[in-house]
């Protein structure tokens, strides 16, 4: 990120030991070899407390993948979760199930309540229900019905005042009870920012510890992770062409381009297909990411909050001292063997172009939570 500095965080074992990041088994048996004491520390804390953890990145910078991989470790949920920003076939089931079951650790995405309350609107009774809702525990200078009638009006780009946000998102962490609870999403814009200080407070956690999770993604990164992104249309299923290939890849003589086949095991061997939009890659939500890279900024500057960086790229020239080589992303290559009448895949270490043009590996997600569970224990002065 321009102008601000993450600093390298090193999960390079001084033993060697390699592990399949993907698959779920080695991927808990590699927590543990990386950071089991501070994992033992954080389930030992939070039997008896909780905090509030504001995850603050770029758009498809991972924000929700780091905190369902955390859930993952602590409580040991069903691991199908996402890979370098592509999401598993089952990730929306899966927080649900966090939600719902005896879990620690909730992740909360302030834009998916938006979007799902843009449903509830439309639905008469439901409507009923959040209007008188608001009527009893909104506190705003912008007059309800006004607020109403906008929200029918507004556009994705449209934001919703602040006041009415928290109080929407109160009613909603309301039913996860007392939990820890990592919030996507918030603060959304510089005004927000001083906001977060008192959110636990309205939610009732008045003794949470409080932290802010800034996380810095090469805007290369997210560009090829929107390019390249498939999904099935089936069972929707997200993967990634170049990122995070499937079991089955086919060539098609026509079109001579490669394509992945779904390979959830509940679905039917579908050819993926790119979502309308996505060979744009990030042009049309720079304005957004601009946007996402100040707030970061300003967050950086407020005291009193502690802070814990997450950074998922090294240079190059760094990685051997800083990481392992399985924690470096792949990137995928693909071959027709004309002989065999098959499609050969072959991977290397993908490399990428930072925000300062330095030449760069982009990590894999657990190595990123490695660092902020490290961060996490010593944030929370266990």
């Amino acid at each position: 990120m321009k102008d601000l500095d993450f600093p390298l965080f090193k999960t390079k074992s001084d033993v060697y030991k390699k592990f399949d990041l993907t698959d779920a088994k080695q991927r808990q048996e590699y927590f543990e070899y990386k950071c089991g004491p501070e994992i033992k520390k954080l389930r030992k804390y939070l039997k008896d407390n909780t905090f509030i953890a504001y995850l603050m990145g770029k758009k498809s910078s991972g924000k929700g993948t780091y905190a369902k991989m955390l859930a993952e470790i602590i409580d040991s949920p069903p691991t199908n979760f996402e890979l370098d920003g592509q999401k598993s076939e089952s990730a929306s089931k899966i927080n649900s199930k966090l939600v719902g079951g005896k879990t620690t650790i909730v992740h909360f995405s302030i834009g998916d309540m938006v979007r799902s309350l843009d449903e509830v609107i439309k639905n008469p009774e439901k409507r009923k229900e959040t209007i008188a809702f608001l009527a009893k525990n909104y506190r705003g200078f912008m007059p309800l019905e006004e607020i109403m009638k906008s929200w029918d009006n507004r556009s994705t780009k449209t934001l919703l005042p602040t006041e009415l946000i928290l109080t929407l998102a109160k009613r909603e962490i309301a039913k996860f009870g007392k939990k820890t609870i990592f919030i996507d999403g918030f603060p959304r814009d510089l005004d927000q920012i001083s906001y977060a200080l008192f959110f636990r407070d309205l939610v009732g956690y008045r003794e949470d510890a409080d932290i802010f999770i800034l996380i810095d993604v090469p805007t290369s990164v997210i560009d090829e992770r929107i390019k390249f992104r498939v999904i099935c249309p089936l069972c929707q299923t997200s993967r990634n062409l170049k990122l995070l290939t499937t079991k089955n890849v086919e060539y098609d003589f026509n079109d001579k381009k490669f394509h992945l086949i779904c390979d959830n095991s509940a679905c039917k061997s579908t050819r993926m297909v790119t979502k309308e939009g996505d060979e744009l890659g990030i042009e049309p939500i720079k304005e957004r990411l601009d946007k996402d890279e100040i707030l970061i900024k300003e967050a950086f500057k407020l005291q009193g909050i502690p802070k814990v960086l997450l950074r998922n790229s090294i240079p190059v020239d760094k990685v051997e001292e800083f990481a392992d080589d399985y924690e470096i992303t792949p990137e995928f290559f693909y071959d027709w063997d004309e002989k065999g009448q098959k499609v050969i895949t072959s991977e290397k270490p993908w490399e990428v172009k930072d925000d300062q043009g330095v030449a760069s590996n982009s990590l894999m997600p657990p190595p990123v939570v490695v660092s902020m569970i490290k961060q996490l224990v010593r944030a929370l002065d266990l």
